[in-house]
């Protein structure tokens, strides 16, 4: 691993259509070893606005992965050995209201979680702990990726509720009614695992839900074809490298969030007990308080 790995700070997870920052200068690709398996891909570290970044293309090189293929553990525990305080996650999702139109940017407060047996904790083999999660999103890090986007030609909302969906299928008309029904905003198959564990490991998280086209709700979901929505995928990537270029050289920011201290009064389990491989394993995640 390099020697400017422990400068690393700041986290980028890209989604579909953002698979690299262009901007990232100085650049190496890192592979992280890490007790969960391999990550998506390789760290790609570099330089951008004079901070040090850790950019992961969430569905691997070439867009490999599904959603449910994911190895979530291992991309939040890289982040974290690699030193990262700070997550930037751009993800493209559907629209469950009017107002959330194509090419729109919102960065959500809320989750509802659909998915179906994936693996969301570090925890478990001996350790237990329960971190809060009432507010999934890093209040201070939404609020500077909010400014942010604010420069750009997109509508930015803030705040709502995302669905994570398991996928890979989309939505039937029934599920996606439901959902409006329930009040529900944006829908997408990735974020929720990536929060929690995030959360577990001290990392601020937010998300950039870039808005490619309604779900099937919507009277004109028939009309999209997929040239559309890569078209549409193309141009949230531009907007949003454009918006983390923008929040990267807002950071770093003193922590002053829960996020911060999340596993502080959150391990359970008496230290004499965790097992010694256990410790090893999470030692960057809870090495601090065991």
């Amino acid at each position: 691993m390099s020697t400017q790995a422990g400068e690393v700070r700041i986290g980028v997870i890209g989604g579909s259509g953002l698979y690299d920052m262009e901007a990232l200068i100085d650049r190496e690709a890192i592979t992280v070893d890490t007790p969960f398996g391999p990550a998506s891909a390789p760290f790609v570290v570099g330089t951008l606005n004079d901070r040090r970044v850790a950019f992961l293309a969430r569905h691997g090189v070439g867009h490999r992965l599904m959603p449910s293929e994911l190895n979530f553990r291992a991309n939040i525990w890289g982040l974290k050995s690699l030193g990262v305080e700070w997550i930037l996650s751009a993800s493209a999702v559907g629209s469950l209201q009017e107002e959330y139109r194509p090419l729109d940017i919102v960065i959500p407060d809320q989750f509802l979680d659909r998915t179906r047996g994936r693996i969301s904790t570090f925890f478990g083999n001996g350790v237990v702990a329960h971190v809060g999660f009432a507010h999934p999103f890093c209040s201070v890090l939404s609020g500077i990726a909010a400014a942010s986007a604010e420069g750009t030609e997109a509508r930015v909302h803030q705040g709502g509720t995302y669905v994570c969906m398991e996928g890979p299928q989309f939505s039937t008309l029934a599920e996606s009614q439901l959902y409006r029904s329930w009040g529900m905003d944006i829908i997408g198959m990735t974020n929720l695992q990536e929060a929690k564990l995030a959360r577990e490991a001290e990392i601020c998280y937010t998300t950039l839900a870039l808005v490619t086209d309604y779900d099937c709700w919507h009277e004109g979901h028939d009309d999209v074809t997929v040239d559309m929505i890569i078209e549409t995928l193309t141009k949230n990537a531009a907007t949003a490298q454009r918006v983390v270029s923008e929040a990267v050289s807002r950071l770093p920011v003193e922590r002053g969030c829960e996020c911060a201290t999340a596993l502080g009064s959150a391990i359970i389990t008496r230290p004499d007990l965790i097992p010694d491989d256990v410790k090893r394993d999470l030692a960057p995640i809870i090495g601090k308080y065991i």
